[in-house]
């Protein structure tokens, strides 16, 4: 009786409480959302630093801004605590928001102050770079957060998607000044800057419903 027992109990050992298991997979999502972000962060650095172009520098505090939303993420997964994510996909939502009036911000600036940008090649693979790693993100937080069913993370895998729009943005205004059209850069950051403000209202509402 006491082997069978001690077996049992050695085999209930291998179980893993499902708060645990959802916490564990949680905190892999984020980290690994994070270290592609961080990646495509650094690609982009370095492309600034070599062409000084202020529509790079925008999409890069974008980047740098969905990088850092992992962190409540990660500590609310780590708490297990529902409170604590939910706060998370708030901040998220924030985020989101403020990456919003960045772009606007900023389109209106270069409407008011035309300035187009120099080493357009080099601007468009950075865009590339910011829209793929953006991209990816958003799919390993979406199907985690759905998975898991977590409104937090959704919200985040939104935030980066409207990123990963921000960096495609980048691409087209390389592409138009390319073709002599100077205000196309600040246009398109004005039509981004509502399919942000768009998936803004659509992350809220998902926060707020769960």
């Amino acid at each position: 009786m006491e082997h069978g027992h001690a077996h049992a109990d050695a085999h209930s050992h291998g179980l893993l409480d499902p708060s645990i298991r959802r916490s564990r997979d949680g905190i892999r999502a984020v980290a690994v959302s994070l270290g592609v972000l961080a990646a495509t962060a650094a690609v982009q650095a370095a492309i600034l630093v070599a062409t000084g172009s202020i529509a790079l520098l925008a999409d890069l505090i974008h980047n740098v801004g969905d990088a850092l939303t992992a962190v409540p993420l990660g500590i609310a997964f780590a708490l297990r605590s529902e409170r604590a994510e939910r706060a998370a996909g708030l901040a998220v939502v924030l985020a989101i928001f403020v990456s919003a009036c960045v772009a606007g911000v900023e389109a209106v600036r270069r409407l008011v102050e035309p300035s187009a940008p120099d080493h357009l090649l080099a601007l468009a693979l950075a865009g590339v770079a910011g829209f793929a790693g953006n991209w990816l993100a958003a799919m390993v937080r979406t199907r985690a957060g759905r998975r898991l069913d977590s409104p937090a993370l959704v919200a985040d895998g939104n935030h980066a998607r409207a990123d990963a729009y921000v960096s495609l943005a980048v691409v087209a205004s390389a592409a138009v000044v390319a073709l002599g059209f100077d205000l196309g850069d600040p246009l398109i950051g004005l039509a981004i800057t509502l399919v942000i403000l768009r998936i803004t209202w659509h992350s809220w509402q998902t926060v707020r419903r769960d």
